[in-house]
């Protein structure tokens, strides 16, 4: 098979022909037709996660259909069409138990723990309890974008953040993530404010459903956005999400809540931001309170696909890019930059 590869961090990903991988116990093998870019897989190509082995094959955001299965796996046949968290629990540990398979103790991440889906097949351990049956009629490429950003924001949104109608949300970040979460709190009928440097993010923004909009400067100044957000919200907001990953971002998403609010950490936070400054006299003076939102369960897939379904969020406008395995390479490691808008796809692996 075709399969984009590293065999260094911050060195070339190259396309090369690889053996075709075969099902592990309880598992399945995956015929990819689209995988999305996100920048998680950047994180994982800069040497971020060093627990990736190499070489390596990145891509966690798939959809497919399963071309071949272990004699373990009872739910799902060849040709069925399928997509998958990008956290597989194994379905036995203490908080598989208790339903909580996207924080399991020994999960599985493909495109981190082992080969993912920048590549014609991705094997995938766990198949029982983490594939999710797609409805007929999705695209593939609308698919892809479920399993890690737009999950992680319904998550985040619907879960964590308990939204409703009478919430006010703050979103920091409009990415991919930040405009999932934009559109699905404004689905439920939230108000919400938008926060990002770039007038095209914040364009996109607006047609998800942002009530407003508020342009940052990429140079600092949050603490003079973080006060707009108040004003805009009437005193601060119920719910803020820092949908990027910076100590900026964080801090600003914490000072622009209202007493008793809800700041919730979706964006990685690494490098110099690992360990970030927070004003904590805040979270003992208003009694904030901070969660953190990492991917989604399997199980949970039904309640978002309910509203894909009755048309409340539509994922599939998020996906402003479809490219092949090249470009999607080339998109890959310019994330730094922040390219582009929205989600990018590989559904072509011809090339």
């Amino acid at each position: 098979m075709k399969a984009a590869v590293f065999d260094e961090f911050r060195g070339s990903i190259d396309i090369r022909s690889v053996e075709d991988p075969a099902p592990p116990s309880g598992g399945v093998v995956i015929r990819v037709e689209a995988n999305g870019v996100c920048r998680s897989d950047w994180h994982g190509w800069m040497g971020h996660d060093r627990s990736i082995s190499l070489p390596h094959v990145p891509g966690h955001e798939m959809a497919g259909t399963v071309a071949a299965v272990d004699t373990g796996v009872t739910r799902f046949a060849v040709g069925d069409r399928v997509t998958v968290p990008f956290v597989l629990g194994c379905g036995t540990c203490p908080q598989c138990l208790s339903g909580n398979q996207h924080v399991c103790d020994h999960q599985y991440q493909p495109g981190f723990s082992g080969w993912g889906a920048f590549a014609e097949y991705v094997a995938l351990p766990y198949a029982e309890e983490n594939l999710v049956a797609l409805p007929e009629g999705m695209e593939f490429s609308t698919a892809a974008g479920l399993g890690c950003r737009f999950a992680t924001a319904f998550r985040a949104v619907v879960d964590q953040g308990e939204v409703d109608e009478d919430s006010t949300v703050a979103v920091w970040g409009c990415g991919g993530v930040g405009l999932s979460a934009i559109m699905i709190a404004s689905a439920l009928g939230a108000t919400v404010v938008a926060v990002d440097i770039d007038d095209e993010a914040l364009a996109l923004a607006t047609a998800c459903g942002a009530d407003f909009t508020v342009k940052a400067e990429p140079d600092g100044g949050q603490s003079d956005v973080a006060l707009t957000v108040r004003e805009l919200s009437g005193g601060g907001v119920d719910v803020s999400i820092d949908a990027l990953g910076s100590t900026a971002t964080a801090v600003s998403s914490i000072r622009s809540l209202r007493t008793r609010g809800r700041h919730i950490q979706v964006g990685l936070m690494i490098g110099d931001d690992a360990k970030p400054v927070i004003p904590m006299w805040r979270l003992h003076a208003s009694e904030i309170e901070l969660y953190g939102s990492h991917g989604m369960q399997a199980w949970r897939y039904p309640a978002m696909l309910d509203m894909v379904a009755d048309g409340r969020l539509s994922p599939d406008a998020l996906v402003t890019r479809t490219v092949n395995l090249h470009d999607g390479v080339a998109h890959l490691t310019d994330m730094a930059s922040f390219p582009g808008t929205g989600f990018v796809v590989v559904d072509n692996f011809d090339t």
